[in-house]
């Protein structure tokens, strides 16, 4: 669970919802014409940008990344793969099938190096499925991001209807009263929409990528270096400039 996520979401819907209470009542900023504008209008605008296959993937990548992913740190990977070669090194590659993982293509390569697989599949296969997972994230953020531009834009287009709206029935004040709220209230729901979801997701599926891009790197090197029979001390050595400044002190291998 990323608690940063949920934090971030509650302070932001509970700032704005204090400040509609504090001005009135929260009756008066519902208004289903306009959420419809801003939600309806910003889908239907991304779903001309991208395949409609493209956009669920995107829905559940940025849903997973944002609420429930968990960063897998350098280091940590480093000090698996080290007890993964020293492992091997004394048992054996068939010792790799009882152990676990947290990361998937990090299992992948274990298990490819205990089913005796040559480094070259080992490689193509674990550099494939990389790519293909940052694949997904680099179509998640592109999705949220469009979502993200959308929803402002649709909220403009509503306002505008709402001041034709008002304008045309200026002689009815009956109806200037629907008229301005679909005006105001899609801006403020385009708004919301945007800075609160979509382009905080959009950024966070944009940050998960750059970190994944260097950890799933680190991991195929790391394999490559256990799948040659590196010892854990080599290992620790090799993968040592993955790792950020803060992090440079590695321990030692238990």
């Amino acid at each position: 669970m990323d608690l940063a996520t949920i934090l971030g979401l509650v302070a932001g819907t509970t700032v704005v919802l204090i400040a509609i209470l504090l001005g009135g009542n929260l009756g008066g900023f519902v208004d289903i014409p306009s959420v419809l504008i801003v939600i309806g209008g910003g889908f239907a605008a991304t779903l001309m940008r991208f395949p409609l296959a493209g956009v669920g993937r995107a829905l559940a990548t940025g849903g997973k990344v944002a609420f429930m992913a968990r960063t897998i740190e350098p280091r940590d990977v480093i000090l698996k793969l080290s007890e993964m070669a020293d492992l091997v090194r004394k048992s054996g590659p068939i010792a790799l099938e009882g152990v676990s993982f947290d990361d998937q293509n990090l299992a992948r390569g274990a298990q490819y190096i205990a089913d005796g697989y040559d480094v070259v599949f080992i490689k193509d296969a674990m550099e494939l499925a990389r790519d293909r997972y940052l694949g997904r994230l680099a179509e998640g953020q592109r999705v949220f991001k469009s979502l993200g531009d959308a929803a402002p834009a649709f909220g403009m287009i509503g306002t505008i209807v709402g001041l034709v709206q008002m304008l045309s029935n200026m002689e009815d004040p009956s109806k200037i009263g629907p008229a301005m709220a679909i005006a105001l209230l899609t801006t403020l729901y385009g708004a919301v929409v945007a800075n609160v979801i979509c382009l905080p997701i959009a950024d966070k599926l944009s940050a998960k990528l750059d970190v994944e891009e260097v950890n799933q790197t680190l991991i195929i090197d790391g394999i490559m270096q256990v799948k040659a029979g590196s010892s854990a001390a080599v290992v620790r050595e090799r993968l040592h400039a993955y790792l950020p400044d803060h992090q440079k002190q590695l321990p030692e291998a238990a």
